[in-house]
């Protein structure tokens, strides 16, 4: 086991941000099973993460509250600004939620009581642990596999299909879209918290349009076909820039070329159930 102890010493960190970039795509996952280009999950980690940081460091609240007020915060503030953005779509949807996340950019560099300003909060306790994110990682995915089976889940599929014909159907498209856009704030706002809780230290920067981006690569790289899909664009996004480190100043440029690779020749991602079933036809009818 000693070897385990010094493996976990050293990346017990990057294990870690692992897990919790992993919420980060299935949060984004949540919005586009339901056709919805939503790109304010960064401000969404930004909210929960300044939240669960101020309730611990000013106010003294346990972590469990802490927690949950970072879950709440940017589902309300999701719920409150879902009524006038959702009824975009597309590229619309995109730059409407872009322009929020620059919104709550401005505000947290502009409330330095509050938040720090643009020194950011530092020396935030270091409560999450190995557990916390494990337990994190494995509710989210129970509750969303539940969810996708569900007939909320078929409602999520017949929206992302033809909303028109959905509305058809008889099913509220308005109402399922703000309950996937709310519950994927609220995995946002969990992951911020845990990470705020983990690195000590969180920054306005932290939390603009590069992780925006970042969190839209973890999902479509992995795969939105089915769950496992983010969890592995999550693995791969975490770990190609530290694999790369050798390259030093290449890095950057290889990262960028091995995500364009997989793009071009896998487009529906790493994770494609229907490839993987054709690959498994071919493989009986040889036999």
């Amino acid at each position: 086991m000693d070897w385990f102890v010094n493996f976990w010493q050293i990346y017990s960190n990057l294990v870690l941000t692992i897990g919790i970039n992993a919420l980060l795509a299935l949060s984004i996952w949540l919005t586009l099973s339901c056709g919805l280009l939503a790109m304010a999950n960064a401000a969404f980690m930004g909210i929960g993460a300044y939240t669960a940081s101020i309730l611990t460091m000013n106010y003294g609240a346990p972590f469990p509250v802490a927690l949950a007020g970072g879950i709440a915060a940017p589902t309300v503030v999701a719920l409150l600004m879902g009524g006038p953005t959702l009824r975009l779509s597309g590229v619309y949807l995109a730059m409407a939620t872009l322009g929020f996340g620059e919104v709550v950019r401005v505000l947290i560099l502009n409330a330095d009581a509050l938040t720090g300003g643009a020194l950011g909060l530092n020396g935030i306790p270091q409560l999450t642990q190995a557990w916390h994110v494990v337990a994190a990682l494995v509710i989210t995915l129970l509750i969303l596999w539940r969810l996708r089976r569900s007939r909320i889940g078929r409602a999520f599929e017949a929206i992302k299909e033809d909303t028109v014909a959905a509305s058809l159907m008889g099913i509220a498209v308005n109402a399922h879209k703000m309950l996937a856009f709310a519950l994927g704030a609220g995995i946002a706002g969990l992951a911020g918290a845990l990470n705020a809780h983990l690195t000590f230290f969180i920054g306005p920067s932290e939390f603009g349009f590069d992780r925006g981006v970042d969190i839209l690569t973890m999902a479509i790289l992995g795969g939105t076909g089915a769950l496992p899909g983010p969890v592995l664009g999550a693995l791969i996004v975490t770990l190609l820039p530290e694999l790369l480190r050798n390259f030093r100043d290449f890095r950057t440029m290889m990262n960028g070329a091995i995500l364009v690779l997989i793009v071009l020749f896998l487009p529906k991602g790493l994770w494609d159930p229907q490839r993987f079933k054709s690959w498994f036809k071919r493989g009986t009818t040889r036999c």
